[in-house]
């Protein structure tokens, strides 16, 4: 099944006659996602890639009919309005890829997002994809590379880090497992989708055996996570790996979701907490791969 995206949803580009909008578009769609329109204000009656660009969001749902997923790449004062626009529109699930998004925009679009019953990833996100059937986003470079990369499979990742989101899936598809989604949340501080939510996603998808997560200091969603493991509600096995061991108290760590203030966030911390529940730990990135089978092996 996968998570969040597949081949059938449909899915729209806000700013798709933009620079960056249209470059990502053709990537998605030269990897087999379901794009079927965009809008970009003022473009209306233009085509990028084939595809029909309307003026707005309402406009595209009124002509292409239900749309599951809007990819937004906009400049981040503007991504406040973008999201808002697609949940009015009554699109469930938005990806914000634009870092520096305002942190009090990010609080409003949750509150919009709440009040319209949808979900967003990010922002500061570098997507999402689902070997094999679909991509959200930046993730996994060209779709030639893509395709050669990544291979569908029963390991679902989540990741806080960008760069190592597509890392771990590369690694672990090199070792002959596969994928079932590689979601990254996002690097800051407020964000939609997060670790406790995901892990909720591919603990009932039946395509997912085993979640690895790629946490970081700072924040408390790795601790979220051993909750829900304490509790019983996430019962499939996990491999996490926690980046930033060696900071110290006040640290920032690659951006701003990763802050260590108080004592609280540590490396230490999150470890200590999660290997408490059972998760498996794994200290350097590039044991991910074998501890992953390993433990595939063994449930």
């Amino acid at each position: 099944m996968a998570i969040l995206i597949d081949q059938h949803k449909k899915v729209i580009v806000q700013g798709i006659t933009g620079r960056e909008g249209s470059a990502r578009a053709k990537l998605m769609l030269d990897y087999g996602t379901n794009i079927v329109g965009g809008c970009t204000p003022n473009r209306g009656g233009q085509e990028v890639h084939g595809l029909p660009v309307f003026n707005t969001v309402k406009e595209t749902v009124d002509a292409l009919g239900k749309i599951d997923v809007s990819v937004i790449f906009v400049p981040a004062p503007r991504v406040k309005s973008a999201a808002s626009e697609a949940f009015e529109a009554g699109i469930p699930l938005v990806a914000l890829i634009a870092d520096r998004v305002p942190l009090f925009d990010v609080l409003e679009i949750c509150e919009v997002a709440d009040e319209f019953g949808a979900k967003f990833v990010g922002p500061n996100t570098v997507g999402v994809m689902s070997p094999e059937k679909a991509v959200l986003g930046m993730m996994g470079g060209n779709a030639t590379t893509a395709k050669e990369w990544f291979h569908k499979g029963s390991v679902g990742i989540m990741s806080r880090s960008g760069g190592l989101s597509a890392s771990t899936g590369y690694y672990i598809c090199q070792t002959g497992i596969g994928i079932s989604t590689i979601c990254h949340v996002g690097g800051d501080s407020v964000i939609g989708l997060t670790f406790p939510e995901v892990a909720q996603m591919f603990e009932n998808d039946e395509d997912t055996k085993l979640i690895v997560m790629i946490g970081e200091i700072g924040g408390s969603q790795e601790e979220q996570v051993a909750d829900l493991v304490a509790n019983g509600q996430i019962t499939k096995p996990i491999v996490a790996y926690i980046g930033g061991k060696a900071a110290q108290s006040g640290t920032r760590y690659s951006h701003a979701g990763a802050i260590i203030e108080g004592g609280k966030g540590t490396w230490a911390g999150k470890v200590d907490r999660l290997r408490e529940v059972g998760v498996t730990i794994v200290e350097q990135f590039g044991d991910i791969p074998e501890k992953v089978k390993e433990v595939l092996a063994t449930n």
